[in-house]
Protein backbone atom coordinates (compact mmCIF):
# COMPACT_ATOMS: atom_id res chain seq x y z
CA UNK A 1 0.00 0.00 0.00
CA UNK A 2 2.81 2.40 0.88
CA UNK A 3 4.61 1.53 -2.34
CA UNK A 4 1.54 2.65 -4.28
CA UNK A 5 1.42 5.84 -2.23
CA UNK A 6 5.00 6.73 -3.13
CA UNK A 7 4.37 5.78 -6.75
CA UNK A 8 1.50 8.27 -6.70
CA UNK A 9 3.82 10.94 -5.27
CA UNK A 10 6.38 10.24 -7.98
CA UNK A 11 3.63 10.41 -10.61
CA UNK A 12 2.84 13.98 -9.55
CA UNK A 13 6.47 14.98 -10.13
CA UNK A 14 6.45 13.29 -13.53
CA UNK A 15 3.28 15.15 -14.48
CA UNK A 16 4.86 18.45 -13.36
CA UNK A 17 7.76 17.78 -15.73
CA UNK A 18 5.30 16.98 -18.52
CA UNK A 19 3.27 20.15 -18.09
CA UNK A 20 6.45 22.25 -17.96
CA UNK A 21 7.55 20.76 -21.27
CA UNK A 22 4.17 21.62 -22.75
CA UNK A 23 4.62 25.22 -21.60
CA UNK A 24 8.08 25.27 -23.20
CA UNK A 25 6.69 24.04 -26.50
CA UNK A 26 3.94 26.64 -26.29
CA UNK A 27 6.33 29.56 -25.80
CA UNK A 28 8.49 28.33 -28.68
CA UNK A 29 5.53 28.09 -31.06
CA UNK A 30 4.11 31.40 -29.84
CA UNK A 31 7.40 33.12 -30.65
CA UNK A 32 7.38 31.66 -34.15
CA UNK A 33 3.80 32.78 -34.62
CA UNK A 34 4.61 36.28 -33.40
CA UNK A 35 7.71 36.91 -35.49
CA UNK A 36 6.81 34.99 -38.65
CA UNK A 37 3.10 35.83 -38.74
CA UNK A 38 2.59 32.05 -38.65
CA UNK A 39 -1.12 31.51 -38.18
CA UNK A 40 -0.78 27.74 -37.93
CA UNK A 41 1.72 28.07 -35.10
CA UNK A 42 -0.57 30.52 -33.32
CA UNK A 43 -3.54 28.18 -33.62
CA UNK A 44 -1.48 25.24 -32.33
CA UNK A 45 -0.67 27.18 -29.16
CA UNK A 46 -4.26 28.29 -28.70
CA UNK A 47 -5.72 24.82 -29.15
CA UNK A 48 -2.85 23.20 -27.23
CA UNK A 49 -3.63 25.24 -24.13
CA UNK A 50 -6.46 22.78 -23.45
CA UNK A 51 -3.88 20.03 -22.87
CA UNK A 52 -2.05 22.23 -20.35
CA UNK A 53 -5.30 23.03 -18.56
CA UNK A 54 -6.32 19.38 -18.53
CA UNK A 55 -2.99 18.25 -17.05
CA UNK A 56 -3.17 21.05 -14.49
CA UNK A 57 -6.57 19.82 -13.36
CA UNK A 58 -5.32 16.23 -13.25
CA UNK A 59 -2.29 17.10 -11.11
CA UNK A 60 -4.44 19.17 -8.78
CA UNK A 61 -7.01 16.37 -8.43
CA UNK A 62 -4.33 13.74 -7.80
CA UNK A 63 -2.63 15.88 -5.16
CA UNK A 64 -5.89 16.62 -3.36
CA UNK A 65 -6.82 12.93 -3.51
CA UNK A 66 -3.54 11.99 -1.83
CA UNK A 67 -4.12 14.60 0.84
CA UNK A 68 -7.57 13.21 1.57
CA UNK A 69 -6.68 9.49 1.47
CA UNK A 70 -3.20 9.40 2.98
CA UNK A 71 -3.12 12.41 5.32
CA UNK A 72 0.62 12.88 4.67
CA UNK A 73 2.93 14.59 7.13
CA UNK A 74 6.45 16.05 7.14
CA UNK A 75 8.30 15.90 3.80
CA UNK A 76 5.48 14.10 1.96
CA UNK A 77 3.04 16.83 2.91
CA UNK A 78 5.55 19.42 1.73
CA UNK A 79 5.84 17.66 -1.64
CA UNK A 80 2.08 17.70 -2.20
CA UNK A 81 1.45 21.28 -1.06
CA UNK A 82 4.44 22.60 -3.00
CA UNK A 83 3.38 20.68 -6.11
CA UNK A 84 -0.03 22.36 -5.97
CA UNK A 85 1.65 25.73 -5.94
CA UNK A 86 4.12 24.84 -8.67
CA UNK A 87 1.48 23.57 -11.07
CA UNK A 88 -0.42 26.85 -10.69
CA UNK A 89 2.72 28.73 -11.75
CA UNK A 90 3.30 26.43 -14.71
CA UNK A 91 -0.32 26.64 -15.86
CA UNK A 92 0.06 30.41 -15.82
CA UNK A 93 3.17 30.09 -18.00
CA UNK A 94 1.00 28.28 -20.54
CA UNK A 95 -1.54 31.10 -20.37
CA UNK A 96 1.15 33.69 -21.08
CA UNK A 97 2.28 31.76 -24.17
CA UNK A 98 -1.39 31.66 -25.18
CA UNK A 99 -1.64 35.46 -24.87
CA UNK A 100 1.38 35.90 -27.17
CA UNK A 101 -0.17 33.55 -29.73
CA UNK A 102 -3.41 35.53 -29.63
CA UNK A 103 -1.53 38.76 -30.35
CA UNK A 104 0.06 37.03 -33.35
CA UNK A 105 -3.31 35.81 -34.59
CA UNK A 106 -4.91 39.22 -34.16
CA UNK A 107 -2.28 40.91 -36.34
CA UNK A 108 -2.13 38.21 -39.03
CA UNK A 109 -1.13 38.39 -41.89
CA UNK A 110 1.28 41.06 -40.62
CA UNK A 111 3.82 40.47 -37.87
CA UNK A 112 2.88 42.17 -34.61
CA UNK A 113 6.53 43.05 -33.97
CA UNK A 114 8.27 45.79 -36.01
CA UNK A 115 11.36 44.68 -37.89
CA UNK A 116 13.76 46.68 -35.73
CA UNK A 117 12.53 44.92 -32.57
CA UNK A 118 12.35 41.39 -33.93
CA UNK A 119 15.92 40.42 -32.89
CA UNK A 120 15.16 41.44 -29.30
CA UNK A 121 11.85 39.58 -29.22
CA UNK A 122 13.49 36.54 -30.81
CA UNK A 123 16.08 36.55 -28.04
CA UNK A 124 13.33 36.89 -25.43
CA UNK A 125 11.63 33.83 -26.87
CA UNK A 126 14.87 31.87 -26.84
CA UNK A 127 15.63 32.86 -23.25
CA UNK A 128 12.11 31.92 -22.18
CA UNK A 129 12.36 28.51 -23.80
CA UNK A 130 15.81 27.91 -22.29
CA UNK A 131 14.60 28.90 -18.81
CA UNK A 132 11.54 26.68 -19.16
CA UNK A 133 13.70 23.71 -20.17
CA UNK A 134 15.96 24.28 -17.18
CA UNK A 135 12.88 24.59 -14.95
CA UNK A 136 11.78 21.15 -16.13
CA UNK A 137 15.18 19.72 -15.18
CA UNK A 138 15.02 21.40 -11.76
CA UNK A 139 11.68 19.72 -11.06
CA UNK A 140 12.80 16.31 -12.32
CA UNK A 141 16.11 16.24 -10.45
CA UNK A 142 15.32 18.59 -7.56
CA UNK A 143 18.57 20.26 -8.52
CA UNK A 144 19.21 23.20 -6.16
CA UNK A 145 22.29 24.43 -8.04
CA UNK A 146 20.32 24.68 -11.27
CA UNK A 147 17.42 26.26 -9.38
CA UNK A 148 19.72 29.06 -8.22
CA UNK A 149 20.99 29.52 -11.78
CA UNK A 150 17.46 30.25 -12.96
CA UNK A 151 17.37 33.50 -11.04
CA UNK A 152 20.52 34.64 -12.83
CA UNK A 153 19.09 33.50 -16.15
CA UNK A 154 16.02 35.61 -15.46
CA UNK A 155 18.24 38.71 -15.26
CA UNK A 156 18.88 38.27 -19.00
CA UNK A 157 15.14 38.45 -19.66
CA UNK A 158 14.79 41.52 -17.45
CA UNK A 159 17.53 43.27 -19.44
CA UNK A 160 15.83 42.42 -22.73
CA UNK A 161 12.54 43.72 -21.35
CA UNK A 162 14.18 47.01 -20.45
CA UNK A 163 15.71 47.18 -23.94
CA UNK A 164 12.25 46.99 -25.48
CA UNK A 165 11.03 49.90 -23.39
CA UNK A 166 14.09 51.97 -24.20
CA UNK A 167 13.23 51.64 -27.89
CA UNK A 168 9.55 52.43 -27.38
CA UNK A 169 10.34 55.52 -25.29
CA UNK A 170 12.98 56.81 -27.69
CA UNK A 171 12.07 60.03 -29.51
CA UNK A 172 12.86 58.31 -32.81
CA UNK A 173 10.20 55.61 -32.37
CA UNK A 174 8.02 55.61 -35.50
CA UNK A 175 6.06 52.41 -34.97
CA UNK A 176 2.84 54.03 -33.81
CA UNK A 177 0.59 53.46 -30.80
CA UNK A 178 -0.94 50.15 -31.87
CA UNK A 179 2.43 48.54 -32.44
CA UNK A 180 3.76 49.95 -29.17
CA UNK A 181 0.86 48.34 -27.31
CA UNK A 182 1.53 44.95 -28.93
CA UNK A 183 5.22 45.14 -28.10
CA UNK A 184 4.53 46.24 -24.53
CA UNK A 185 2.08 43.42 -23.93
CA UNK A 186 4.28 40.74 -25.46
CA UNK A 187 7.34 41.96 -23.58
CA UNK A 188 5.40 41.74 -20.35
CA UNK A 189 4.16 38.24 -21.18
CA UNK A 190 7.71 36.97 -21.78
CA UNK A 191 8.98 38.63 -18.62
CA UNK A 192 6.21 37.14 -16.48
CA UNK A 193 6.65 33.72 -18.09
CA UNK A 194 10.20 33.62 -16.75
CA UNK A 195 9.18 35.04 -13.38
CA UNK A 196 6.84 32.08 -12.91
CA UNK A 197 9.65 29.67 -13.83
CA UNK A 198 11.84 31.29 -11.17
CA UNK A 199 8.98 30.93 -8.70
CA UNK A 200 8.83 27.21 -9.48
CA UNK A 201 12.59 26.91 -8.88
CA UNK A 202 12.26 28.63 -5.52
CA UNK A 203 9.46 26.25 -4.58
CA UNK A 204 11.70 23.30 -5.44
CA UNK A 205 14.27 24.72 -3.05
CA UNK A 206 11.61 24.79 -0.33
CA UNK A 207 10.46 21.28 -1.23
CA UNK A 208 13.97 19.89 -0.78
CA UNK A 209 15.17 21.90 2.22
CA UNK A 210 12.02 22.98 4.03
CA UNK A 211 13.38 26.53 3.89
CA UNK A 212 12.68 29.43 1.59
CA UNK A 213 15.32 30.05 -1.06
CA UNK A 214 17.62 32.92 -0.11
CA UNK A 215 17.46 36.07 -2.16
CA UNK A 216 20.07 36.08 -4.91
CA UNK A 217 22.03 38.91 -3.27
CA UNK A 218 22.07 37.02 0.04
CA UNK A 219 23.23 33.82 -1.66
CA UNK A 220 26.20 35.66 -3.15
CA UNK A 221 27.44 37.02 0.20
Amino acid sequence: MRDQYHDDLDAITTSLVDITRLAGSAINNATSALLDADLQAAESVISGDKAIDSLYEQIEANALDLLARQQPVASDLRVIITSLRMVADIERMGDLALHIAKVARRRYPASAIPVELQPTVLEMGQVAQRICKKCSSVIAGRDLVMAAELERDDDVMDNLHRRLFSTLLDDHWQGGVESAIDVTLCGRYYERFCDHAVSVARRVHFLVTGERAPALDDAAV
